[in-house]
């Protein structure tokens, strides 16, 4: 079974200003997806906790790591910087797939600046910070999920139909 965590970038949720929605969306479809994720979600304020929160998960080894969150355009949206540097190589074809999925009924998904890579063996994906992000990224994620995880731990290619 996959291990997986989900952390959320909210400055104002993690201030407990209001309860953040999308990261228990995200720990439900990736339970559905047949990882196992524990805890739910860790919600941390943008920025420097961010890259701990990516740090602590990588070392823990889990296969996957989705964040919500900070991958837009204002002075706060940090994520991507969070993650880069953590990065062994980024897919940017997921990224690319998780922008693509939503741009046609959110025009404003083109702003994202959502990455996608390898942390040692952990796959590492930015989410928009909503729930509509978390269900077009859990969809493009669904058919890649498992097959990305065995390629990274060295699975040999499945011949595809």
């Amino acid at each position: 079974m996959m291990r997986a965590r989900v952390i959320v970038a909210s400055n104002r949720a993690a201030a407990g200003v209001y309860e953040d929605t999308s990261g228990p969306r995200l720990v439900a479809g990736l339970r559905e997806l047949g990882c196992e994720v524990d805890p739910g979600p860790v919600v941390v304020p943008d920025g420097e906790p961010v890259a701990e929160a990516l740090r602590a998960a990588v070392a823990e080894g889990f296969d996957v790591v989705l964040t919500s969150g900070g991958t837009g355009v204002t002075p706060t949206d940090r994520t991507p910087e969070a993650t880069r540097p953590l990065l062994d190589f980024e897919i940017p074809g997921i990224a690319e797939a998780v922008r693509a999925y939503s741009r046609d009924k959110v025009p404003s998904a083109a702003l994202s600046r959502g990455l996608a890579g390898v942390a040692g063996r952990t796959l590492i994906v930015n989410l928009p910070g909503s729930t509509g992000g978390a269900k077009d990224g859990l969809a493009v994620l669904k058919p890649l999920l498992a097959h990305t995880v065995e390629q990274i731990h060295g699975g040999d290619h499945r011949l595809e139909q």
